[in-house]
């Protein structure tokens, strides 16, 4: 990397949380440090919310995700739009009404402690975790590229948030988080362009769509009723919605956001920003993974794009066996790339009759199919041959654009991108904890009264615990799924069964605070089931190997059995509502 990229990223760094730190150096009161002094205005509640979900994973596995498996991941975000509105009408004139810190509060109003306490827990569990994957991830592919010590780049990042977040608490997250979209969507944009800038002069923006096309990468919507099958419109419009219902109204990480505004209005207006903006941003990114693919049809590349692993094999016993590995891969894409130059030369001038180029056509689509098989020949060697090997190649595929064919400046910038979107979730995250350890657990469960510069200096506190814990976390964190699927995976498993707690509370008033308790542990213990042993339960009970469940309906179910569960319990709750 050029010293001009080097200068590039750190300097945009360094903007950045100096910017956060002194901007926000001044917090008199916990209601200033917690809920940024509630000054906020739409536009920064709403790139606030989009940059806290928007992490460094974002940015750099959806794009490989879409080189990969096409746009069909988009679907996951379909019924987000919905879930917003519900939050809007229903959530968030509750929390004003009640003035509270955290979503936790509402429910001991409602349900008592227990219930409060329990919610709260389980978003500790799950978004402590997520916290540490979201350094974690781009910590390791970052330091794969540049060439840095793992445990220094989860370091490097996981200080520079701390530093803003213990700073200036919401306001600065909030604050930093505004001018960070701006540099990472610039950034997107950029790379877009040099990317079909860059395309083989006789092949058109066009015609890189209708290759696009051909290799099955366009195929936006599954309307199938496949259980299995990750991403569907069903799974999207159903699972989805219910995963953004409990994440944008019940995780402490997004209500803190919109909390900040200073009114219903400004709170309600930053979230239909995010109704609005979100699926066509996720549409974009997979987009941009599209368009790396079929840049990478016509330039020639390794067959697996951790190029680090690779010479990792190379070290091993394995070698021969890689080396011939890449001999195959290099002579399919040679046959794929003469394929591809007749049907666009088609495309341009027809030139060949239409059984010639169904024929052609048919002939990239086997070659895809059998380079598809090399690499995962590859992946599979690699797992053998380097146990240790913690990240999916598909996560290194923009990073290797970014890496051999952006211009000097650009890199830099790319990079600062990547860093700017890990520290913006991460603090987002750890702003959260720390006011949901402050003000559900120490604050209620402290049987002396304190004074409001005590609570805020043990948030401040509790903010840097929280920054050394995430930072632990990646340390420790070892994964084999792609990472963005790896994020939502893990907010499934619990964010069902704290929405199905609020839903009760909102719509539900006959049901009491012991069985909603009592529901939601066991519904919990299900969900955790279902995802590690489901499928080996369900095959021993049918008598065949039975398709794991989408991972997206986790949120349905998880809410549907505390829902139910809560229900059959309720008439054996004698404690008063």
């Amino acid at each position: 990397m050029s010293i001009v990229d080097w200068i590039v990223m750190l300097g945009t760094l360094v903007f950045i949380v100096a910017y956060g730190t002194w901007k926000t150096r001044k917090n008199a009161n916990l209601q200033d440090y917690l809920r940024g002094g509630n000054e906020m205005k739409w536009t920064t509640i709403g790139l606030s919310v989009m940059a806290t979900q928007a992490s460094a994973i974002t940015f750099i596995s959806t794009p490989g995700q879409a080189y990969e498996s096409g746009m069909g991941f988009v679907q996951n975000y379909f019924g987000l739009p919905i879930a917003l509105i519900i939050v809007s009408a229903v959530f968030i004139p509750i929390y004003y009404k009640l003035k509270v810190f955290t979503a936790y509060e509402y429910l001991e109003s409602r349900f008592g402690v227990s219930s409060r306490l329990l919610a709260a827990s389980l978003f500790l569990i799950q978004r402590g975790l997520a916290a540490g994957i979201t350094i974690y991830a781009p910590a390791i592919i970052l330091s794969t590229a540049l060439d840095w010590n793992l445990s220094l780049t989860i370091l490097l990042i996981g200080i520079l948030v701390i530093i803003y977040t213990v700073s200036g608490g919401t306001k600065a997250v909030s604050l930093t988080q505004k001018w960070q979209m701006g540099i990472i969507m610039s950034g997107m944009f950029a790379a877009f362009f040099i990317i079909i800038n860059k395309l083989p002069d006789f092949v058109s923006f066009g015609d890189a769509i209708n290759v696009a096309g051909i290799m099955g990468k366009l195929d936006v919507v599954d309307f199938s009723f496949d259980v299995d099958k990750r991403y569907t419109f069903w799974t999207g419009i159903t699972g989805g919605t219910f995963l953004a219902l409990s994440y944008f109204g019940t995780d402490q990480s997004q209500v803190q956001r919109y909390l900040s505004g200073s009114s219903v209005y400004e709170s309600r207006m930053g979230l239909m920003f995010n109704a609005i903006m979100k699926v066509p941003m996720q549409f974009f990114i997979l987009f941009v993974g599209v368009m790396v693919f079929v840049f990478f049809q016509y330039q020639e590349h390794p067959v697996l794009f951790n190029e680090n692993a690779t010479a990792k094999v190379y070290q091993t016993e394995y070698a021969d066996d890689m080396k011939a590995i890449e001999a195959d891969y290099a002579e399919v894409y040679s046959r794929k790339k003469e394929a591809l130059k007749i049907v666009v030369d088609n495309y341009e001038n027809t030139n060949y009759s239409q059984e010639t180029l169904d024929y052609t056509i048919q002939t990239v689509k086997s070659n895809e199919t059998e380079a598809l098989a090399i690499r995962d020949k590859a992946k599979a060697l690699v797992n053998k041959a380097v146990p240790d090997n913690k990240s999916r190649d598909s996560d290194y595929v923009f990073l290797s654009f970014i890496m051999n064919y952006l211009p000097i400046g650009l890199v830099g910038l790319l990079l600062a991108v990547i860093f700017s979107a890990a520290m913006s979730s991460t603090s987002g995250e750890l702003n959260a904890l720390a006011t949901t350890t402050t003000i559900d657990f120490y604050k209620r469960l402290n049987s002396k009264e304190h004074s409001e510069q005590h609570y805020l200096i043990a948030s401040k506190i509790l903010t840097g615990v929280w920054g050394v814990l995430a930072i632990m976390f990646a340390f420790f964190a070892a994964f084999s799924e792609n990472l963005i699927e790896l994020v939502n995976i893990l907010g499934s498993i619990f964010y069902g069964t704290i929405l199905g707690i609020f839903l009760i509370a909102f719509f539900l008033k006959n049901i009491k605070g012991k069985a909603t308790f009592i529901g939601a542990i066991i519904a919990q213990l299900l969900v955790i089931v279902l995802h590690f042993w489901g499928q080996k339960i369900g095959s021993f009970i049918m008598g065949h190997e039975v398709q794991e469940v989408a991972y997206l309906w986790y949120n349905v179910i998880g809410c549907g059995l505390v829902v139910f569960f809560a229900s059959i319990i309720n008439p054996f709750d004698k404690t008063e509502a």
